[in-house]
């Protein structure tokens, strides 16, 4: 994502200012932009506000797969000491939705952080 990549770079702004704008961590950034991980929509929303450009000149639709999980191994050593691997090709449609849910997550983790240190502060 070289244009986006670019802009930032021109502004002075740092991966990490960027990664706080989508609510993600630095290096989640990072892969986002070298291209590596999917930046969904709202992100590219709020990525150009920041940029204070319009979306169309900052996003690259590269034809991502959501994920590299092709040779993914999860190895199970829980059975009895039996070893065995197991592959799983996983779906886009499911990576997609897995890091939707993740997304939330981070943000809902966000708002309750705000609201422990808001009832901190009352103290």
């Amino acid at each position: 994502m070289e244009k986006l990549r670019n802009l930032r770079k021109q502004k002075g702004f740092t991966q990490e200012y960027m990664s706080n704008i989508i609510a993600t961590d630095v290096s989640n950034y990072s892969r986002k932009e070298s291209g590596g991980v999917r930046i969904f929509d709202d992100e590219w929303e709020k990525l150009a506000r920041a940029l204070e450009v319009p979306v169309e000149d900052i996003r690259e639709d590269k034809n991502l797969s959501g994920v590299n999980n092709e040779n993914f191994t999860l190895n199970d050593n829980a059975n009895a000491g039996n070893y065995y691997e197991q592959y799983y090709n996983i779906p886009n449609a499911i990576m997609d939705n897995l890091q939707d849910y993740i997304k939330i997550l981070k943000e809902q983790v966000e708002s309750l952080k705000q609201e422990v240190k808001t009832l901190k502060s009352k103290r």
